[in-house]
């Protein structure tokens, strides 16, 4: 099989507001590159996102800015700029910003993201 290099413009180049209560910028989320996605989330100060849960895809959040606790399944985390956290797929998630700056990291996810994967928690108990 011969592979071909190729450049992909981001379908949502601007950072946009979500239900979930965070700010996104899609970095990189396409088909042609099924194996990953890879987006930039800011939280603002004292806001906590929305539980949730990714059905099929693990997560890796790659903290470039702030401070923050993430739950995970029931777990506090402590977070701040310069660490990584591993999300397995299923897992319910959040994350609150502590400080008093932008909460900001990259969302590496694998399999890329895909809308039909969220399950929002807040309104969902059962995510089988």
């Amino acid at each position: 099989m011969t592979k071909t290099a190729f450049v992909i413009a981001p379908s949502q180049p601007d950072e946009f507001w979500t239900e979930e209560r965070c700010y996104i910028t899609e970095v990189l989320n396409d088909p042609k590159v099924p194996e990953f996605s890879l987006a930039i989330a800011r939280v603002e100060p004292g806001v906590t996102t929305q539980v949730h849960a990714l059905r099929g895809i693990s997560e890796i959040y790659i903290l470039r800015q702030g401070e923050g606790i993430a739950e995970v399944d029931g777990k506090e985390i402590p977070l701040n700029a310069g660490l990584s956290l591993f999300i397995p797929e299923g897992a319910a998630q959040r994350i609150t910003n502590t400080g008093d700056q932008d909460l900001e990291f990259y969302c590496h996810c694998t399999p890329r993201f895909v809308p039909e994967a969220y399950i929002n928690l807040e309104s969902v108990t059962d995510i089988s």
